[in-house]
């Protein structure tokens, strides 16, 4: 066998692994978010009312904004 062909082979390879890794992750990412949604302003809503306190705006902001900065 050539040598161009082993690396003709090779390259195939890793381009297919590639592009199945990648095709992998993303529906691993999507059935992720679709089982576990991100919070938004209407859940903590919500959250909020259920455990039983009456939310303002100003609460849920300062909640988004400690929530997002956690994440980071």
């Amino acid at each position: 066998m050539p040598v161009w062909v082993g690396i003709l082979i090779a390259l195939l390879a890793l381009a297919g692994g590639v592009a199945l890794g990648f095709y992998l992750a993303r529906r691993y990412m999507m059935d992720y978010l679709k089982k576990n949604p991100p919070v938004n302003e209407q859940m903590l809503k919500m959250m909020m009312m259920q455990m039983g306190q009456k939310p303002s705006q100003k609460k849920i902001n300062q909640m988004m904004q400690a929530m997002n900065k956690q994440t980071k």
